[in-house]
């Protein structure tokens, strides 16, 4: 029912407005139906999936669906997305200093391609501030069942010799609000940034940054956010030093700077726009990318899948092929809140059908005597 609400009445409005305007109503809306109690219960009745209990990293999560970083950019939803039924989120990305981004328009969308290109630059308060939101937010949970993570970035005004003083600020000013961080070195929106990724650079920044949560107190994972343009060599390296720097995993993918082939004259409109491209045509690389990784670890490092998932049968895909739990974001924008239970139920469905006890039995199950 409430699916088909989200189909007549609210797609239609949203798709009338700017990209970046319907985002930012839907965060204020999320934002205050936090503050209305049966607004809440009405979340949960309605969109909350079963229990699909699942281990990620050294956590043991209700479900393997997380929201992926750029959705919540302030951390201002948290309680929301608890109520929407999330096993975990990834809140940001945020920077040591306050920063409003890239010039507006920034965010396109295009539903023939079931997909987003954004340019948004990491507009965020900044680090302090989202710690203070982080804060006032964990002091209302009172029985957390959804797990944390901060999506960290560079500042624009600061350059990459200077990144890791950057990454490592925000890391300590947030350490006791969240369950772990991710480090971001693949946006294509913040110049110089992909070359975090290369070599001495990527050790550098990452050895910091582990080395900052140990000071902090440490317990909490770090793990590194890759982009799919990469060469399997690239990867691979990616891989092993970060390993070697003490990350408990990866999330692959970000956004793509790959386009796909034009449908139409509005549809070529869209991908000529410049910045990282979701949504369904990055599906079939992030399987690629996150198959790879797997294989190259033997299974061993944790990875969370994000690229395309829209669907249970896309959900299962990216965990055949090796990763641990999955991300979504292009297909809350197009499909609404329903999806989250459409995904968990449907991995639970997809569990029984193979006739797996447990999703951990699922991961990887695609490559297994290949």
């Amino acid at each position: 029912m409430m699916s088909l609400l989200w189909n007549l009445l609210v797609r239609p409005v949203i798709a009338l407005q700017d990209s970046e305007k319907a985002h930012s109503r839907s965060m204020l809306s999320l934002k205050l139906t936090q503050k209305i109690p049966p607004i809440n219960w009405l979340l949960k009745l309605s969109f909350r999936a079963k229990e699909l209990p699942c281990s990620m990293i050294e956590w043991s999560l209700r479900n393997p669906l997380g929201l992926a970083a750029g959705m919540d950019k302030k951390a201002e939803n948290v309680l929301a997305w608890e109520n929407l039924g999330f096993g975990f989120i990834e809140v940001g990305g945020f920077t040591a200093m306050p920063q409003s981004g890239n010039e507006r328009p920034r965010m396109f969308r295009n539903s023939a391609h079931g997909a987003l290109i954004n340019r948004m630059g990491f507009n965020n308060p900044g680090s302090e501030v989202a710690a203070g939101t982080l804060a006032a937010v964990q002091a209302k949970r009172k029985n957390p069942t959804m797990k944390i993570l901060a999506n960290l970035g560079r500042s624009k005004s600061t350059s990459n010799e200077d990144a890791a003083d950057d990454y490592c600020t925000s890391l300590a000013r947030l350490w006791k609000h969240v369950d772990g961080f991710v480090i971001n070195v693949s946006s294509p929106n913040t110049p110089g940034l992909r070359e975090l990724q290369e070599g001495d650079a990527l050790k550098s920044l990452l050895d910091s940054c582990v080395s900052k949560e140990k000071e902090c107190g440490g317990g909490k994972p770090v793990l590194v956010k890759i982009a799919p343009d990469l060469s399997n060599e690239q990867l691979e390296m990616i891989i092993d030093t970060s390993r070697g720097a003490g990350c408990a995993g990866i999330v692959a993918t970000n956004t793509t700077l790959e386009r796909p082939q034009p449908l139409n004259k509005k549809s070529s409109a869209f991908i000529s726009q410049s910045g990282g491209l979701s949504g369904s045509p990055l599906k079939h690389r992030s399987t690629e990318v996150i198959r790879h990784i797997h294989n190259h670890t033997n299974g061993e490092w944790p990875i969370i899948g994000v690229g395309g998932i829209s669907t249970a049968d896309d959900a299962w895909e990216k965990i055949t092929n090796g990763a641990s739990s999955i991300q979504i974001y292009s297909s809350l924008v197009f499909k609404g809140p329903s999806v989250i239970k459409e995904i968990v139920n449907g991995l639970t469905r997809k569990l029984k059908e193979n006739g797996l006890q447990s999703l951990d039995e699922a991961i990887g199950l695609a490559l297994r005597g290949e």
